[in-house]
């Protein structure tokens, strides 16, 4: 709605923009959602979704997202499950309906519009429902004997009573063709099922409507669109795996005139509307098996990063477990599988029995690694490949290679391969690697085929022997992209905004009561302050270990010193507030076993030694954050995140508790690529999801890596500055982060490493924000939908992210909505959101055609209050350093700085434009251009 209400007041003023036709405004954008197992914020793209209101919505925490939920109602059938069903006197329950296991309610009584008003809708309304979509308004034709002129005038008395007790109400008839004329005023939209494709539920089929059923409802719409001026809106029922016939069936509804909702029969998917959402989910089939938890997984470690990357969430299924029936591509771009080799034999048939289902239902699948299971002559044929049983002779050699294969290690073939996979008649749509036997005999260990693609072992990912490295074969990105016909879609993008690398610092509370090894030995967290946190003003998150600086801690006689220090750090203003737990965890979750190389799990040491306690989650979460809230911050500043310790590896229950508290929460990940590990394998997801929580990754790791746990040499923190570099190019992956301990101050090594980095950091563009911004961005990614309307791309989001990577054409300004500029990229541009509300189309010639107007290039602070018109900008930016921005195309055009007219700084071409950088002393500011055009 709030898309809605920008184009209105844009179009106002440029009434010839094909985009501002009367139909495009008048469009609705509505679904409707009848279940439970989809996320409702996956409907966010539209303006309006009818939802059964049992199913526990708020419609008031929806309205303020900008999205109206409708409440489905049946009124003249009651099923016996709704509360009121017992209320209702019998001798109004008429007869039965089978097909839906409903009664069907008499509509002449005089007192049933007054019942349905107190007991049906007035519990709704006091709930915040606001709209209705009423139902069944046709099934008295289904009692033996009825009076139809009687039926439809007690129609009209509720509908009429509602509109009298509950001002404003918004209804949608479900049919009630006959009722429309006396009731138009009083609705705002007819709906009619089945025009093209419906559902029998008799016969338990789809099916396509005859042609005489459809000429005859296509009459009688026609009619009331014409006649009444009501809005029509067709529903009509495909299987959810036809997606594309769901698509077809739409572009047919809407060529009418009419708006369309292609959904299952359930309505318990996500149809397809004027508007069709686009799948961001890519499900990933593990084996818990192969690692001690899904953190260590190959799946997680190296396949979700460059998913997340190209935009999308990824799910995980462990296949010891029963596999997820409802993989549709209404959520799902694709399922991955990634198993190191066979899986338990007792789960090989209904994986295969699964694999097979989804290449049935045209869902994109990419088999990575080992299938999991012998591959036999049928399943080979459902791939399009053949089998054989004979061995291949050795030596095996490459006879054909793709030019994804290569990426960071070359393949190398071993006499322990034993490919029994060819092609069979028909060549792969491209073959990514082939091997030829001393026999002459061709095998495929890689390819792109109808259904998906496959790559094998040892060509998606090797081990280094000797070393905890790893190396890509295969470009998971091409690779990915091919096997899962990923379109070219805006990605939300977690690492830049307004143009420019995000760029903050956090620190782990460990050794706040160390002594620094300089003059006059002082605590390292007062050399930390003295030296860092006072020296470089830029957003930072502060934390601390409770046990460490608290009277009831391990050392109660320095905590009135260490509180001091600590209540110092925390009242400066670039500093926002963390705890790093009471007891510092080495191991979150012990129910996890078979993890290796952990000292502490081996020694059976799980947190630090403080006397007579034992582990618990709330006292280390949610107690000292409380802690820190009631001794150590200032009045007002609040505790916001909590910093996971250890192995930061916690369960679905702490991070639930994390989250019931209010905390955010981030560490792990354990992103490290350096040159001496030059490799993608070293870089780590946005986070991870554990029974829907999301544990929130740090973008680079700490010192302690960089130092060998901290053993030496202590200037090995220097080489973040390769991480950092390393994740910015040839990819942007993530966002600047000096992320450390308070130990990193106890030694001058390690002070001086810290020097250097953020040295490095002030040769950079960047964008400083706080660590907690950054997670809500994650956060964020998550939570936003992406649409394709009008031939452009709609955008909903929390608002907390604001940047879209898009690697097409430049986005067309003259009829964007809520986009203030953008920026050339190594991938793209980077399209800078004025909120998270936004629509654009792009550009066909790229950065050929010159913009319509003047634009924000780049900023180092938020954007917010952005207005738009071909002749004026005005936005206010708010940010953590002074401000600092660029304007592109500002030919003719006058520059003002709160109130008072700018002269630009430096001035560059950027894509045959002109870019003239503008400044503020201040971290705040509002800006105006006007142009006289």
């Amino acid at each position: 709605m709030k898309i809605l209400r920008l184009l209105v007041a844009f179009c106002a003023s440029l009434p010839l923009l094909p985009f501002c036709s009367a139909n495009a405004l008048a469009a609705t954008d509505i679904a409707l959602y009848y279940g439970q197992h989809i996320p409702l914020k996956e409907f966010r793209v539209f303006d309006t979704i009818v939802v059964e209101p049992d199913h526990g919505h708020d419609p008031l925490v929806w309205r303020a997202a900008d999205t109206e939920l409708y409440a489905y109602v049946s009124v003249a059938e009651v099923h016996a499950s709704r509360p009121y069903y017992t209320s209702i006197p019998a001798h109004w329950k008429l007869a039965k309906n089978a097909d839906w296991n409903s009664e069907v309610i008499d509509q002449t009584p005089p007192e049933w519009p007054e019942f349905f008003a107190n007991e049906v809708i007035a519990p709704l309304w006091n709930k915040g429902y606001r709209g209705f979509f009423l139902d069944t308004l046709d099934s008295y034709r289904l009692l033996p004997d009825f009076n139809e002129q009687a039926q439809q005038q007690g129609l009209i008395r509720v509908i009429e009573t509602l509109h009298k007790r509950f001002p404003g109400i918004a209804l949608i008839l479900n049919r009630g063709f006959e009722i429309v004329p006396a009731v138009k005023d009083k609705i705002r939209m007819v709906a009619a099922e089945s025009l093209f494709r419906r559902w029998s539920a008799g016969g338990a089929r789809y099916d396509k409507v005859p042609e005489a059923d459809r000429e005859w409802l296509l009459a009688q719409l026609n009619t009331i669109r014409q006649r009444d001026g009501v809005e029509i809106l067709v529903i009509d029922y495909v299987p959810p795996h036809e997606r594309q016939l769901a698509r077809e069936t739409a572009d047919k509804i809407r060529a009418l005139g009419f708006t369309p909702w292609v959904t299952d029969a359930k309505l318990e998917s996500i149809g397809v509307g004027r508007i069709e959402a686009v799948p961001r989910r890519v499900l990933i089939v593990y084996d818990s098996k192969e690692s001690p938890s899904l953190n260590y997984s190959n799946a997680h470690r190296y396949l979700q990063l460059p998913l997340n990357h190209m935009g999308y969430v990824v799910d995980y299924a462990d296949v010891q477990k029963p596999l997820p029936d409802e993989i549709f591509g209404d959520r799902y771009a694709g399922v991955a599988t990634w198993f190191s080799g066979s899986i338990a034999a007792g789960r090989q048939r209904p994986l295969i029995q699964w694999l097979g289902k989804q290449i049935e239902q045209r869902m994109p699948l990419a088999i990575i690694g080992d299938p999991g299971f012998q591959v036999d002559r049928g399943f080979a044929a459902r791939l399009g490949l053949k089998t054989t049983d004979a061995q291949a002779k050795q030596p095996l050699n490459i006879s054909q290679q793709h030019a994804m294969i290569g990426f960071e290690t070359p393949p190398m073939v071993s006499r322990h391969d034993h490919p029994t996979l060819q092609a069979a008649g028909t060549p792969p749509e491209q073959t990514l690697l082939e091997l030829r036997d001393a026999g002459g005999q061709r095998y495929l260990a890689g390819a792109i085929l109808p259904w998906g693609g496959f790559i094998l072992d040892p060509f998606a990912l090797i081990e280094v022997p000797g070393s905890e490295q790893a190396r890509w074969v295969i470009d998971p990105f091409a690779f990915l992209q091919g096997a899962l016909r990923l379109p070219t879609i805006p990605i939300p993008d977690t690492t830049t905004e307004n143009g420019r690398r995000l760029f903050f610092s956090h620190i782990d509370g460990d050794g706040f009561p160390s002594r620094a090894e300089l003059p006059g030995s002082p605590f390292a967290a007062q050399a930390l302050l003295d030296e860092i946190l006072s020296a470089y003003r830029i957003p930072t998150t502060v934390s601390v270990v409770e046990s460490e600086v608290a009277p009831h801690g391990l050392y109660p006689k320095l905590s009135p010193q260490l509180e001091d220090i600590a209540r110092r750090i925390f009242r400066l203003p670039h500093v926002e507030i963390a705890s790093h737990t009471w007891s510092h965890p080495f191991v979150w979750d012990t129910s996890v076993t078979g993890v290796t190389g952990n000292k502490n799990r081996e020694e059976g040491l799980y947190h630090l030694d403080i006397p007579g306690y034992t582990f618990d989650a709330g006292r280390e979460t949610v107690g000292s954050a409380a802690y820190i809230r009631d001794r150590l911050a200032p009045p007002g500043k609040p505790v916001k995140i909590l910093l996971w310790s250890g192995d930061t590896a916690p369960g679905a229950d702490t991070l639930r508790l994390t989250e019931q508290a209010g905390l955010l929460n981030m560490n792990g990940g354990d992103t490290s690529i350096t040159r001496a590990n030059p490799s993608l394998t070293a870089v780590g997801a946005l986070g991870i999801e554990k029974s829907g929580l999301l544990q929130v990754y740090a973008p680079i790791t700490n010192e302690n890596i960089y130092t060998n746990l901290w053993t030496g040499p202590y200037y090995g923190y220097e080489k973040v500055i390769e991480s950092l570099e390393m994740t910015n190019a040839p990819r942007r992956l993530k966002p600047v982060d000096i992320y450390y301990h308070t130990y990193s101050a106890s030694k001058r090594a390690g002070l001086n490493a810290l020097h250097k980095a953020f040295a490095w950091t002030k040769t950079q563009e960047l964008h400083p924000v706080f660590a907690s911004e950054f997670i809500r961005k994650v956060q964020d990614f998550h939570a936003i939908a992406i649409a394709r309307d009008n031939g452009g791309w709609r955008i909903r989001g929390n608002g907390q992210l604001r940047t879209l990577r898009w690697n097409g054409g430049a986005p067309r300004l003259i009829d964007a909505v809520s986009v203030a500029g953008y920026r050339d990229g190594r991938e793209g541009w980077y399209i800078h959101l004025g909120d998270g509300a936004a629509w654009f189309a792009a550009d066909e010639k790229k950065s050929d055609a010159a913009p319509s107007r003047p634009f924000l290039r780049d900023a180092n602070a938020r954007l917010s209050d952005w207005q738009a018109t071909p002749t004026r900008l005005a936005f206010r930016l708010n940010g953590h350093v002074p401000i600092e921005f660029s304007l592109a195309n500002l030919a003719g055009c006058t520059v003002r700085i709160d109130g008072k007219q700018a002269a630009p700084g430096r001035r560059k071409t950027q894509d045959a434009l002109s870019v003239h950088s503008f400044g503020s002393p201040h971290a705040s500011a509002r800006v105006e251009v006007d142009c006289a055009r």
